[in-house]
């Protein structure tokens, strides 16, 4: 294998620059666009960064200066983080979904001096806040429809706008680009990422040239990439998933990286390109699965029969192909024959036939969905890590893939557990702090290690075992402890079950709300000839509740702790949402969030005399506008717990 340690002495513009002297005319991108795939060689990709750089330059961003991407994944969003961390500045992603009174505080707080944005829609949240982000001097779009009123605004700029500068810049000064790449280094901070904020307001992580870098080799060292691998790019940039793969992984190993025409289109998309290895959080192996279980569902009887035998042959097989043990051979041979008949032609529908690895990470991952795929032949696989040590510093290996852990560390990662359980890490991917917060940054780097803030240990095999958020760890009225995560984890496996919150920290029992899956279970209820009108009306019916009443009655007796069975359960009128704060962008609980909001079904939950209530349902759309609807939400107790 190449001897890759010289890379971690590059800055990510320097990288860019090697692969080109390496592999210049090699595919580095590709975006559809109208129908088409348009490819960008690396030597493409520089030209256009160092457009885009000079450009920045030209319109005043210097260096340490930040300049905020609020875009859909397009190639000209690496074009602009790249540019400006090309010329020292600081690259700072903002997820397309926030709200424009959001945009502004990150804007501040982080000290925007430039914004990209991808269309008008981006550009009008930024014009809405345009007098409280005063330091903002720049916004620059790429797609120029809808855009002709504000031409005449010297406060926007089209990127062609960027790249006549930059080229012009070049033509003058031709080693001005070269020079500013030179200066460079690894342990720059080059990106913003800001946190999930699970437990408040989101943080800016500084992250370094060195620190993307090393992730990818470290990632790839442990699981090799051939350079002619493929990466279908459908995250959202603002995560750390998706910069650890566009900024890490991508530069480490020269893969290609796939841009879909849009996030509407990005699953049909995928399946045209067939990526080789594919990361995503928990909720999209969710809705692929519930998409498999609905195509099952509308099968023939046949193929029914066929993927209710197969699939139980897989998991057996799973079982040994996980662990690394030889399977027997009449079983490798039913596992063969049911991958050729029924799993092949599935998986390819989706789009994941060429798969060699799925990671999954951002969010737990209950054991059985692991099992469910490693039965169908998707090799998926969890990692572990956290926004300041870009997002993976554990993994499973192939061969060793246990459901019910994170796997091991990354080459070069070390991990202990505190006094308190509190599981703790190092390497060369571990951040130098959160921007402007000096408080909080020698709170997460205490002693010279990263406090993730999750409860975990590390079991005889080597492999980090998750509980949940320190903070999440619930006690009953008589002190024994369990992890929430874990019991809503095994309620989303269910097909029907799209979300759960479990509470009872100090209280005498668990208790949970539910969401129904809309699709799954609206195609149960038309199958029963159950008429409904809405998700409201749909989540009242008695038929749904006596559903839901067997996938938690399933699972509390496979539950061995009697005080780890839920008593009582409520179904949500409503899906928990991002928008309206229930849910971190990444899709985790804000548990306390939850409670508060819901703090009168909290209440009926541990009241069992109640059995209905009336509620006021408030509801927020995307435009701002709000309503409120009056419904009725039955509450129910399971017997013999």
């Amino acid at each position: 294998m190449e001897n890759t340690d010289h890379l971690l002495e590059l800055s990510i513009p320097q990288l860019l620059r090697w692969r080109v002297k390496s592999t210049g005319d090699k595919v580095a991108l590709r975006e559809k666009d109208y129908g088409c795939w348009n490819s960008y060689t690396w030597e493409v990709y520089y030209d256009h960064v160092r457009k885009v750089g000079l450009g920045l330059k030209e319109i005043g961003l210097k260096k340490g200066d930040t300049i905020a991407l609020i875009s859909d994944n397009i190639p000209e969003l690496l074009f602009t983080a790249l540019g400006a961390q090309s010329i020292g500045a600081i690259s700072a992603g903002i997820y397309q979904t926030s709200m424009p009174g959001e945009i502004a505080q990150i804007l501040e707080y982080l000290k925007v001096r430039v914004v990209f944005c991808d269309d008008q829609e981006q550009v009008d949240k930024i014009l809405e806040i345009r007098k409280e982000v005063p330091n903002v001097k720049k916004v620059i779009y790429e797609d120029p429809r809808g855009m002709r009123d504000y031409q005449t605004d010297g406060w926007f700029m089209s990127i062609e706008d960027i790249y006549k500068l930059g080229e012009d810049l070049h033509q003058k000064e031709p080693d001005l680009f070269e020079s500013l790449v030179d200066q460079g280094k690894p342990d720059d901070v080059c990106h913003l990422c800001m946190t999930s904020g699970t437990t408040g307001l989101p943080k800016g992580t500084m992250l370094t040239h060195k620190n993307y870098i090393n992730m990818g080799l470290q990632l790839t060292a442990a699981d090799p990439l051939e350079p002619t691998d493929e990466y279908v790019s459908f995250l959202p940039f603002a995560w750390i998933g998706e910069q650890m793969n566009s900024f890490g992984v991508a530069m480490a190993t020269g893969i290609t990286i796939n841009f879909p025409e849009s996030v509407e289109t990005s699953m049909e998309d995928l399946k045209e390109i067939g990526p080789h290895f594919m990361f995503g959080a928990p909720r999209i192996y969710e809705t692929i699965r519930s998409q498999i279980w609905l195509k099952i569902d509308e099968s023939y009887w046949l193929n029914k029969l066929f993927y209710n035998y197969f699939i139980k042959v897989g998991e057996k097989a799973a079982i040994y192909r996980m662990s690394g043990k030889t399977m027997p051979f009449s079983l490798k041979f039913k596992n063969w024959l049911g991958r050729q008949l029924i799993f092949r032609p599935l998986i390819n529908q989706i789009g994941l036939l060429r798969l060699r690895r799925a990671y999954t990470g951002g969010a737990a991952l209950g054991p059985e969905l692991f099992t469910f795929y490693q039965a169908l032949g998707v090799n998926l696989k969890q990692i572990y890590g956290q926004t300041e040590i870009v997002g993976i510093a554990y993994m499973h290996r192939d061969g060793d893939v246990r459901p019910d852990t994170v796997g091991k560390p990354l080459p070069g990662t070390e991990c202990r557990i505190s006094e308190e359980g509190e599981i703790l890490s190092r390497s060369a991917s571990v951040t130098p702090g959160y921007f402007g917060l000096p408080e909080k940054t020698a709170e997460l780097l205490e002693g010279g290690w990263l406090h993730s803030g999750d409860a975990g240990y590390i079991d005889d095999n080597g492999h980090l075992i998750v509980i949940d958020r320190v903070s999440d760890v619930m006690h009953n009225d008589k002190g024994e402890m369990f992890s929430p995560m874990f019991l809503e984890n095994k309620l989303k496996f269910s097909p029907y079950i799209k979300e759960a919150v479990i509470f009872g920290d100090q209280r005498e029992y668990v208790a949970a709300l539910v969401n129904i899956d809309p699709i799954v279970v609206g195609k149960w209820a038309e199958d029963r000839g159950i008429s409904y009108t809405t998700f409201m009306d749909l989540s009242a019916k008695p038929e749904v509740a006596d559903l839901i009443r067997e996938q938690i009655l399933d699972i509390n007796q496979r539950v061995e702790k009697e005080y780890f069975k839920i008593k009582r359960f409520a179904i949500l009128y409503k899906l928990l949402d991002v928008d309206d704060g229930e849910l971190t962008k990444t899709g985790k609980i804000r548990r306390k969030f939850v409670k508060e909001k819901y703090q009168n079904l909290y209440d009926s939950l541990y009241d069992e005399s109640i059995e209905e209530k009336d509620v006021e349902a408030f509801f927020q759309y995307q435009d701002g506008q709000t309503t409120t609807v009056k419904t009725k939400i039955s509450f129910y107790t399971m017997e013999g717990v």
